[in-house]
């Protein structure tokens, strides 16, 4: 696997996607941002349809406005988390460690009903911060950075 493999988490200026020391991946934070096609999720109709109905899409005007930026962003984030590890080998139960930034913890909740999807048995350690803000807009509302024990074969 390397940086430039497509379905990947991508950075967005000078840095590694991910980097492998020994037996771990360690992934960048990853926000809800395809920078190769210069698009920023900023609710359901960002994401696949049948993701958008996974995650709770309504289909009611105020509830989806509401809740919608955040869940997708959620979903993207942790699939691009998800596409990274299996492109490494592994699967998402090899994930250890998450370290969630969030815009506002109020978010958390509607976070973690799209974060069982992805960890439905054993979840990895994990650590929540509140950040003032995020790159490259203030239109992300969380990032999300992973680490994963994939033993080299």
């Amino acid at each position: 696997m390397s940086a430039t493999t497509p379905g990947i988490a991508q950075p967005l200026a000078r840095y590694a996607a991910w980097r492998r020391a020994g037996d771990m991946v360690f992934l960048s934070g990853i926000i809800a941002v395809d920078p190769t096609a210069g698009r920023i999720v900023r609710g359901y109709a960002d994401i696949p349809d049948e993701a958008a109905a996974l995650i709770g899409r309504t289909g009611e005007f105020s509830s989806d406005i509401r809740e919608g930026p955040i869940l997708a962003q959620s979903w993207y984030v942790l699939d691009r988390i998800r596409q990274t590890i299996e492109a490494a080998g592994g699967q998402m139960s090899d994930v250890i460690k998450l370290v969630q930034y969030f815009k506002d913890l109020d978010h958390f909740p509607q976070y973690s009903r799209v974060r069982r999807q992805f960890f439905p048995g054993e979840p990895p350690a994990s650590t929540v911060v509140e950040v003032s803000g995020m790159l490259p807009t203030p239109e992300i509302l969380i990032e999300v950075e992973a680490t994963a024990w994939l033993p080299q074969r």
